[in-house]
C-alpha cells in the first residue's frame, strides 16, 4: 500500500524476512535455478540463429 502498511492487516509489509526457508519449497528461484535457465535460454538463442542461418534467413 501507499502507506507502506498491510491493507489487510494494518503492519509493517517487509516481506519474507532473510534465510525465511518456511517459503522455500521447490527451489524454482535459487541463484542456480535462475542460472540455468539463463543459461538454456541463451543455447536456445544460438540454436534458432543457427537455423536461421542454415535456412538462409539472415
Amino acid at each position: 500500500m501507499v502507506n507502506g502498511r498491510c491493507r489487510m492487516h494494518g503492519g509493517k509489509a517487509k516481506g519474507a524476512q532473510k534465510g525465511n526457508r518456511h517459503a522455500f519449497k521447490h527451489g524454482r528461484y535459487t541463484a542456480e535455478h535462475i542460472a540455468e535457465r539463463r543459461h538454456f535460454a541463451e543455447l536456445l538463442r544460438e540454436m534458432r540463429g543457427f537455423i536461421d542461418e542454415v535456412d538462409g534467413k539472415e
